[in-house]
């Protein structure tokens, strides 16, 4: 790892800077933050030091994972590993996790669900030394029914004064967003199927309410049809996973995609798989083509990939949602700014992530080639850089 402490510039050959692509670029970086951008890719006369990634590199923001499980080991069973893993080599996993993701050029993460606020120690355990991973912005264990969709994370809840609780709770712990369960999951074979809803209208309303007035946002694990709805009318500000289940498949009802698109709520789709591992491909491609369409219908679509729920999400896997969702349909320049300024906008963090200006941190992914024309160069990496340190 080359850590460059002062003052330096990196140049390269394109620039997307979150919103828009431009040609050569020269970028300043001072400490942990960007300085100062020259769009016309001017190389410094004041001996400041360059790293010239080259003209065929592009210079982005790195990288933004709106749903991530770093205490999931991306494993066959990664239920049953996790109940046979002690805090501390949980703790040595995740943080090789978050390493993995780094080094994909994913700088920021929101982990939305983890055993005992485990997160949180890797977040205080970097506070004085940010390169060593992603930012973390953690919920902590997710708001679940008793026995229901990952209860095993600890976060088993119910009855309005409760809920209540668990919220302020997690406030007091310093977590950066609450994480609900709306409908069952797949992982939790003694929970409702993932097409039921978990929590009524009333108790997501309860949550929204009480995390708004405290300042937190809201993630909704929601794949039924009657859970998207309710967590949508109660306000959640992100639905994650956005599948349309019913009892018989899936159902993108066209009122309820529009619903989403007129609100302000974010749709956090489960975008990307490896490639290398087997998949049912005719299902993935039925509910891409959900969100390309979503996103095309103007809906504020970013991407949550799931990272750490089984073999085909390991934790670098977010690139390829982003070259999926260019398969789907959507153009390349939307579904890099879902997987930046968009998703920085989601996370609260917009301004200083997910974009490449004058005062935002130096998270920065250098790749070889032009993803505005082939999404598939996000998988050619040359350079990470992480509050100014390079990484990769």
């Amino acid at each position: 790892m080359e850590k460059y402490m002062n003052s330096f510039a990196v140049h390269a050959g394109s620039f997307f800077d979150g919103f828009v692509p431009s040609g050569p670029v020269t970028v300043y970086v001072r400490g942990t933050r960007i300085v100062r951008v020259d769009r016309t890719g001017a190389l410094p006369a004041d001996g400041t030091q360059v790293i010239d990634l080259g003209p065929h590199a592009c210079l982005i923001p790195g990288l933004i994972d709106t749903h991530v499980h770093l205490a999931f080991d991306a494993g066959p069973d990664p239920v049953t590993s996790l109940a046979a893993t002690g805090d501390a080599d949980l703790l040595a996993q995740m943080r090789a996790a978050a390493l993995t993701a780094l080094h994909a050029g994913i700088t920021t993460i929101r982990d939305l669900g983890d055993r005992d606020y485990l997160s949180l120690t890797l977040v205080e355990e970097w506070a004085e030394h940010p390169e060593r991973g992603p930012e973390i912005l953690a919920a902590g264990p997710p708001l679940t029914t008793p026995r229901g969709h990952c209860h095993f994370l600890g976060g088993e809840v119910e009855d309005t004064k409760a809920l209540r609780a668990a919220v302020r709770e997690r406030h007091a712990r310093g977590c950066a967003v609450i994480k609900i369960m709306a409908s069952g999951g797949r992982m939790t074979p003694e929970s409702v199927p993932p097409h039921a809803s978990q929590y009524g209208l009333e108790d997501l309303r309860t949550v929204v309410d009480e995390a708004h007035r405290l300042g937190l946002p809201v993630a909704a694990h929601a794949h039924g049809i009657q859970a998207i709805r309710d967590a949508l009318e109660a306000g959640v500000d992100s639905l994650e996973h956005v599948s349309f289940l019913t009892a018989d498949g899936m159902n993108a009802d066209p009122a309820l995609m529009q619903a989403i698109v007129d609100s302000n709520t974010f749709a956090s789709v489960m975008a990307g798989v490896e490639p290398s591992v087997p998949i049912d491909q005719a299902r993935y491609e039925v509910i891409m083509n959900v969100y390309g369409t979503l996103q095309k219908m103007g809906a504020k679509v970013v991407i949550g990939s799931d990272a750490g729920v089984a073999p085909p999400k390991p934790h670098d896997v977010l690139p390829h949602g982003v070259v999926d969702l260019v398969r789907a349909g959507v153009a390349p320049v939307d579904a890099l700014i879902s997987a930046t300024s968009l998703a920085a906008r989601l996370c609260r963090v917009e301004g200083r992530k997910g974009r490449v200006t004058a005062g935002a941190d130096a998270d920065l992914l250098a790749v070889n080639g032009d993803p505005l024309k082939d999404p598939g160069a996000l998988l050619d990496v040359l350079a990470v850089f992480r509050v100014g340190t390079r990484v990769r």
